[in-house]
């Protein structure tokens, strides 16, 4: 039973409770004493059904910040960006309070502090303030993040999980860590994914295929297994790969993650692709660079990784 379910249930247990409290003589005159214990009954009953309606609101929002936390720490990686490294990884005592430096052509910016921290951080923005970063790419002073940060991908989250991911992101203790102001280059165009541009349902992703598109999208893998064009990136080979990724691992190359049989994944079995996504092990046993997160797909449910593979079998072949 959901927790909205349970709620009406306990109230309706409540009102079930007052229509079998009777006077034990219904044709006899009520009495002062009687009255009065009428109205303890009452203000019972009313503090058991606001104590259900506050059980039931604690609980949803504890399965919010879950929530939030499960896209927040897998599916999305933020870690991968916002987290600084070290000689020996992710430095997770300072876990989100700034990371990877991305200079490039259009912009010279560094992953954002993204602790409550007032002053280095986002401690003064609200969850309304980072549900509109997320949807739209822009903070709240109005100035446009740089599109390293994928927002466009993030166009398609439900309304329910943009509002778990922000609240849990809001909640996050503060850390101090300030990080350079971007500086911006170029003004480039808005990238426009495809069959992305609006929040999914959860209706939708009732769906298999659909729920495996979905937590593509937001982990933004055609992000960097699609190639570069001339006006950015080249959504016509969605997932050919053929993008460098230069960083603290040297330079990745992205893969074809295409149903192709020559290039791509046609030929990989289920087992063969999970691997790869969670461990960062190719077919052939090799190892795979960063910066794909692995350690943190590895986190990923089951019918999470499922809904993956089945959605990337239906990646048109390119070679």
């Amino acid at each position: 039973m959901g927790c909205g379910a349970a709620c009406v249930a306990n109230v309706a247990v409540c009102f079930n409770l007052r229509a079998r409290v009777r006077p034990r003589d219904s044709g006899r005159k009520r009495t002062s004493h009687g009255m009065g214990n009428k109205m303890i009954r009452e203000i019972t009953i009313g503090l058991l059904a606001l104590a259900a309606s506050a059980a039931c609101a604690n609980a949803q929002s504890g399965a919010a910040m879950a929530r939030g936390k499960y896209l927040v720490d897998t599916v999305m990686t933020c870690h991968n960006c916002h987290t600084p490294r070290g000689p020996n990884g992710l430095i997770m005592d300072k876990a989100l309070s700034g990371g990877l430096r991305f200079n490039e052509p259009p912009f010279d910016v560094t992953a954002s502090n993204i602790t409550g921290d007032r002053e280095t951080g986002i401690g003064a923005w609200s969850v309304e303030d980072i549900k509109k970063l997320l949807s739209t790419g822009v903070r709240p002073n109005g100035i446009p993040v740089a599109d390293i940060m994928p927002t466009a991908f993030y166009k398609v989250l439900t309304a329910d999980d943009l509002t778990a991911i922000a609240t849990y992101v809001h909640s996050l203790p503060p850390v101090k860590n300030a990080v350079p102001a971007p500086v911006y280059k170029i003004k480039l165009p808005p990238t426009m994914v495809p069959n992305a541009d609006k929040p999914m349902t959860k209706a939708d992703l009732s769906d298999k295929l659909k729920m495996g598109f979905y937590l593509v999208t937001i982990a933004h893998c055609m992000e960097c297994h699609s190639p570069m064009g001339p006006k950015g990136r080249d959504f016509s080979r969605t997932g050919a790969g053929g993008f460098e990724l230069p960083g603290p691992w040297g330079v990745s190359v992205s893969r074809n993650i295409t149903s192709s049989k020559s290039k791509g994944l046609g030929n990989w079995t289920d087992d063969e692709i999970k691997r790869a996504i969670t461990q960062g092990i190719s077919r052939d046993g090799s190892k795979l660079k960063p910066p794909m997160g692995y350690p943190f797909y590895a986190k990923m449910t089951p019918a999470d990784l499922d809904a993956i593979v089945a959605y990337l079998r239906t990646v048109p072949a390119i070679d």
